[in-house]
């Protein structure tokens, strides 16, 4: 599993802003909700909610940078779901190749295609994004099969 903050560029009232959301990607995806300033209480708040949800059963490592967001708290949730945190080297994006290559193929598939509106309209496409990306998208290196198992 991989952590990586996605910035996504949205027009509002003429003007840009940001929004972030935090992805986590495993072969299988699954976005958090999105807001302008993560802080790591927020980020470790998301961890949780993954949690408790059941979505970190049967993750065995979490590969992530070392973004100040991503604090004591955060580590603890998937350390104490039996998942080994990896800290990738200072100033080395190519160290978390599989989360940088996502990050470029949901804006090249979904983002520089489409007009965000607000925040919950962001939430929207994610989740309706990693839905399509789990259940209908091949990926090579599952041989052309999706996350959820299906051909």
């Amino acid at each position: 599993m991989a952590a990586e903050a996605e910035q996504v560029e949205r027009t509002r009232r003429k003007t840009w802003s940001r929004a972030r959301s935090e992805v986590f990607v495993p072969y299988s995806l699954h976005f958090t909700s999105s807001t302008r300033n993560p802080s790591g209480e927020f980020v470790a708040q998301q961890a949780r909610n993954l949690a408790v949800d059941g979505e970190l059963e049967g993750v065995t490592s979490l590969i992530r940078d070392r973004d100040s967001k991503y604090t004591g708290a955060f580590d603890g949730v998937f350390i104490s779901e039996g998942a080994r945190v990896i800290k990738t080297p200072v100033r080395a994006p190519k160290a978390n190749g599989f989360a940088e290559r996502f990050v470029r193929t949901v804006r090249h598939e979904v983002l520089d295609l489409t007009l965000v509106l607000g925040r919950r309209h962001l939430d929207r496409i994610l989740r309706r994004y990693a839905e399509h990306y789990n259940a209908q998208r091949p990926h090579r290196g599952l041989d052309l099969r999706t996350p959820a198992g299906t051909p």
